[in-house]
């Protein structure tokens, strides 16, 4: 019997996860906890087999920092991050992080499921993209890389000539990335912009620890 554990601070999304295990053949809920913080702990101490790891968790807590403090200490334990951020750069700090899959909460049971079935037998499974989001008129896989990493620094509330500066390019190209993704959306100015970006949860903010 595969001891899981769980690591999500949403209520309903936990009590959703623990009954897809529970229903599972073979698979047992052995915890499950709303913070990361707590996870590398509990694996010294409980026999566990796979985790499904949120990315946010209580408190702000990362569950990716988790993710690589558990893979060093345990790395036969396997670890499949569930997260609703549709962000490009979750998924490659996941990967980076040691996690052996990642998948969308927003997906059936049966996908999740699947997931889960053949990370345990040994599979790496990531999308090789986030699900498109509605950004105003347009998708947000519509975005340039450089459009995304102009909306990453909109989203964190930088000036153009902060933009420009982090990014080592000229304002005037930081502009033209904004008012291209303007015209693809049909919205009316960068604020709208960034929150419909941070509405739609396609760039991440996520603390360090």
């Amino acid at each position: 019997m595969k001891q899981v554990m769980i690591v999500e601070d949403q209520k309903m999304i936990s009590s959703l996860l623990e009954s897809y295990i529970e229903k599972e053949p073979g698979y047992q809920v052995a915890v499950s906890i709303p913070g990361a913080n707590q996870a590398p702990g509990l694996c010294d101490t409980m026999g566990i087999d796979l985790i499904l790891m949120d990315v946010q968790t209580e408190h702000r807590e990362n569950g990716l920092a988790a993710v690589e403090k558990i893979k060093a200490r345990h790395p036969d334990i396997q670890i499949v991050v569930v997260t609703s951020l549709l962000d490009y750069e979750v998924l490659s700090r996941a990967k980076a992080a040691g996690a052996d899959s990642l998948w969308y909460k927003d997906s059936t049971q049966e996908a999740l499921m699947d997931v889960v079935r053949k990370t345990a037998a040994g599979a790496h499974i990531f999308p090789d993209r986030p699900p498109a989001a509605e950004i105003g008129t347009a998708k947000s896989t519509e975005f340039t890389r450089a459009e995304r990493k102009v909306l990453r620094y909109l989203v964190q509330g930088l000036s153009y000539g902060k933009i420009a500066e982090a990014m080592g390019v000229e304002v005037t190209t930081v502009k033209y990335h904004v008012t291209n993704m303007l015209q693809k959306t049909n919205l009316e100015n960068k604020l709208q912009l960034a929150l419909a970006v941070s509405e739609a949860k396609m760039i991440a903010d996520l603390a360090e620890e």
